[in-house]
């Protein structure tokens, strides 16, 4: 944006050079007072922030990006005010606590946060300078945490500053006393930004952002990441578009830090590494070398990629380690409230010896005792394990240190593939999404709950932001009749007549539609959780009801740490109590595999070409040696430019292993496009198997895969109406459908205690599809699922790219005589799915050992 836009706030007053040295004069004072030394970075925020700049600010984790920020408002305040030195608030303490709420200054700072636990760390970090200031200022939270009767004062006064959601800004936005209170804020500040970026409660924060510009044009903007490639479009996402922000006289900066902490990467390299290895287990086979990671730290962090992994790697732990009882703990989304605070707090009091942990402990909390964390299983992405990385060594002279425990070999090639992207800087970009009209519809309603508005004013208001931009007036139009009475399908049934239109203003029919409203914002497609709690004590937190529909009263399951026994299942409720013996079931929570993303998987196609080439470097490199030469005799080892293709009979059929390393989303789509072409070319039928390496196509005949290559097989030519016609397409857009349903509001949730079963969504979303495919098909919800199966669920664009490189590859096409190191996990995930009475790891163990005696004879001839 052009530097010479004017700066200063349509409300502030001018303010002279001395107020600003002074500004800055005290928190540099107060930041020596706590022993902390101001950065270049943080200078360059502050002085951004007294200028009137919105910006992002880019820094590794755990460099001090929340004081630079946070600093910059206290030192604008300061300016302001023209107070530069700790308040008197003796005659403050004498008053009531009602009119103490009443003396400190309304709400000027908007704090948004993804995640609840990081809404409480950064709390505790705002807290300190004001406290220590004596500043007139209030520090609150409002998350589905926050105790009813906080949220009930918040809705009479709201606190000076506000660390809260996307989903509960909304909300806010919602009423009409809490909306007026709004007009006040002067800076809303994104934390961790890259995490809400590329979905949907980033497009609500998006449209909550420009509803507060209304309110106050000058509202100053601030994000705040430390693992994200694309930093100018994530800023050019959370300020609008450009001609708004031109209108409005913004000006925007982008300030970097440099890494003050170096990351070091290790892995637990076995001694023996298998040259069959196979995916989707637990990783255990590495749980006494965790142990010992464990053992020679202080404190330690274990990041598991899903809830299931760090139930069980909890208990293991403990089981081999008893005398750890009270010194490790369990941290996941699904644990009540109180048990993740207790959790917390005692590990930032350094009583912990480990917790094992997702992503619920991945932004932003910095706990000061972890000096070391353990990676359980690959990332799967360059920015996670950056950002898992960055929750060690905060401590003077601390180091990022991660302990990397690989599941399978196979990973080893990705963990080495990170490295050198982490030594190169690159790392993922979040791409933001756009036209997501399920969740504009919801946003059209919760403004019509607060003080309701005039069509064209709200339809130029979300033309500001970055994602309905390109908004047209046929879709607005749409979205407005949708919102309104249910569009052309539904506009008959009286359920759906939300809004009232009078003199071209909208608000909404009556109370009733409201609090049905209130209670589905921001909703997040999920399965519906049940609460577990013990028939004579506390909560512990929530399990999906696919989940705990399948046990039976009686049967043990493990959750929270512990062994628990399903006594009855109740109004969304799990009764349990307290069991002995074995378990039977580990929760499984929706949404756990993670595909590996672009940017990795192009580096674990670097690693293989340095391998073909014969160059491994690095310990986890060369400790593959043995598998990669195996793969180099019996078949070929694939490089950037080259694609292999496998062809092996087993008495299963005829095996086609293809492997495009792309990731497991993109090669769902691939399997389905390359299956529908073979099939063209003579009838047959293909079973497919995909994971993040390649893909199987099994098969009772034999495919002319060279007559079939020749012919245009890995051709980009028709590549999405292939697609569509290859895949279950109108099953797909129904699931989706589902998502789109809720955020949309067709789809009414249950009252408190009384959710509504996956059953009953489903039934609900598949009779609303089926009503506008017949009668209504130009609905552009159902365009949008659509959109969504393509873009989100397929990787429409990475199968294109992906195709579109292997037909300039050179087809390495490999005849082996036994399935290869790198077919053996496809292979095993397809056992995965075959009903058995014999066990899964049996099998497994039966079919390594035949791979290994033929590897074997192979050798020795």
């Amino acid at each position: 944006m052009p530097k010479d836009l004017v700066k200063r706030m349509p409300d502030e007053k001018p303010c002279s050079s001395k107020a600003r040295a002074k500004a800055l004069r005290a928190i540099v004072q107060w930041m020596q007072s706590v022993d902390r030394r101001p950065f270049p970075f943080q200078r360059k925020v502050w002085k951004a922030i007294l200028n009137g700049d919105s910006g992002i600010l880019h820094s590794p984790t755990g460099t001090g990006k929340t004081l630079a920020v946070w600093m910059g408002w206290v030192a604008k305040w300061m300016q302001q005010s023209g107070t530069f030195g700790p308040q008197d608030r003796e005659s403050k303490a004498k008053l009531p606590k009602r009119k103490q709420r009443a003396k400190m200054e309304p709400i000027r700072v908007l704090w948004l946060t993804p995640l609840r636990a990081l809404a409480a760390d950064t709390r505790l970090a705002l807290v300190e300078p004001v406290e220590d200031l004596k500043l007139p200022w209030s520090i609150e939270l409002r998350t589905s945490d926050t105790a009813s009767s906080l949220k009930a004062k918040q809705r009479e006064r709201l606190p000076t500053c506000l660390i809260t959601t996307p989903e509960s800004l909304s909300l806010l936005i919602s009423y009409p006393e809490t909306h007026r209170q709004l007009s006040s804020v002067q800076m809303v500040v994104l934390d961790e930004w890259h995490e809400l970026l590329s979905s949907k409660r980033g497009v609500q924060a998006e449209l909550g952002l420009a509803r507060l510009r209304r309110l106050n044009p000058g509202l100053q903007t601030w994000c705040l990441s430390a693992t994200i490639g694309n930093v100018e479009e994530a800023l050019a996402a959370a300020l609008g578009s450009k001609e708004s922000n031109l209108q409005r006289g913004h000006q925007s900066c982008i300030v970097r830090a440099p890494a003050r902490r170096k990351t070091t990467i290790r892995s637990l390299i076995p001694e023996h590494v298998d040259r069959f290895p196979w995916a989707g287990h637990m990783g255990l086979k590495s749980l006494p070398a965790v142990v010992e990671a464990i053992e020679s730290a202080n404190s330690s962090l274990v990041f598991t990629n899903t809830r299931s992994q760090a139930e069980k790697w909890y208990s293991a732990i403990l089981h081999a380690k008893p005398q750890w009882a009270g010194e490790i703990g369990v941290h996941h989304g699904s644990l009540d409230r109180k048990k993740r605070t207790w959790v917390e707090n005692q590990l930032d009091a350094g009583k912990l010896k480990a917790v094992v942990c997702t992503s619920s402990l991945d932004l932003g909390v910095d706990f000061f005792p972890v000096d070391q964390v353990l990676q359980v299983g690959s990332p799967k992405g360059i920015a996670r394990l950056l950002q898992r990385a960055g929750r060690s060594g905060h401590f003077p002279g601390g180091k990022s240190q991660v302990v990397f425990a690989p599941t399978h070999a196979l990973e080893l090639v990705e963990i080495a593939a990170a490295r050198k992207a982490i030594q190169e800087k690159s790392i993922e970009s979040r791409i933001p999404l756009a036209d997501c009209l399920d969740v504009l519809a919801q946003h059209v309603i919760t403004v019509a709950c607060g003080e309701g508005f005039e069509a064209e004013e709200l339809k130029a208001e979300a033309r500001t932001t970055r994602a309905f931009a390109k908004l047209e007036d046929e879709q607005w139009n749409w979205v407005l009749k949708f919102a309104a009475s249910g569009g052309e399908s539904l506009k008959a049934y009286p359920d759906f007549q939300r809004l009232i239109c009078e003199e071209g203003h909208y608000r909404i029919a009556d109370t009733k539609v409201a609090k049905t409203h209130r209670m589905g914002i921001g909703t997040i497609a999920s399965d519906p959780e049940v609460q577990v709690q013990f028939l004579k004590g506390g909560k512990l937190g929530t399990i999906e009801e696919r989940f705990i529909s399948k046990l039976k009263p009686g049967e043990n399951f493990t959750f929270a740490g512990r062994t628990l026994k399903l006594v009855i299942m109740r109004d969304m409720t799990a009764w349990v109590r307290r069991a002995r013996g074995a378990v039977t079931a580990l929760p499984r929570w929706h949404g756990g595999r993670l595909p590996l993303s672009t940017q990795l998987a192009e580096g674990v196609r670097q690693q293989l070409g340095m391998a073909r080439r014969d160059t491994l470097q690095g310990p986890e490199m060369k400790a593959m040696r043995p598998l990669l030469q195996l793969q180099a005799r019996w078949s070929a080892i694939p490089d950037e430019h080259s694609l292999l293709i496998e062809k092996v009979k087993t008495r299963d059929g005829f095996h086609t292993f293809i492997f495009p390393f792309e990731g497991r989303l993109a090669h769902e789509g691939l399997a389905a496009i390359l299956a529908w072409r073979l099939s063209r070319q003579s009838p047959i039928t293909f079973a497919s198997t995909v994971n993040d390496y390649g893909i199987e196509l099994l098969s009772p005949v034999e495919p002319d895969i060279e007559k079939a290559l020749d012919e245009g097989l890995l051709s980009t030519n028709n590549l999405l109406e292939q697609l569509e016609k290859s895949m279950n397409a109108a099953e797909l857009d129904k699931r989706q459908f589902r998502d789109i349903a809720q955020v949309a509001g067709l789809i009414r949730p249950g009252f408190p205690g009384q959710g509504k079963s996956i059953k009953q969504i489903q039934a609900s979303s598949s009779m609303f599809f089926d009503v506008f495919t017949q009668y209504d098909p130009d609905n552009l919800l159902l365009r949008q699922a659509r959109a969504e199966v393509l873009s989100q669920q397929l990787e429409f664009e990475r199968i294109a790219e992906a195709m579109n490189r292997m037909q300039r590859s050179q087809v390495l096409l490999c005849y082996p005589p036994k399935p290869t190191p790198l077919a053996f996990p496809i292979l095993v995930d397809r056992l995965r799915m075959k009903m058995s009475s014999e066990k899964l790891s049996t099998r497994i163990e039966r079919l390594t050992s035949q791979l290994e005696a033929a590897a074997t004879r192979s050798e020795s001839s």
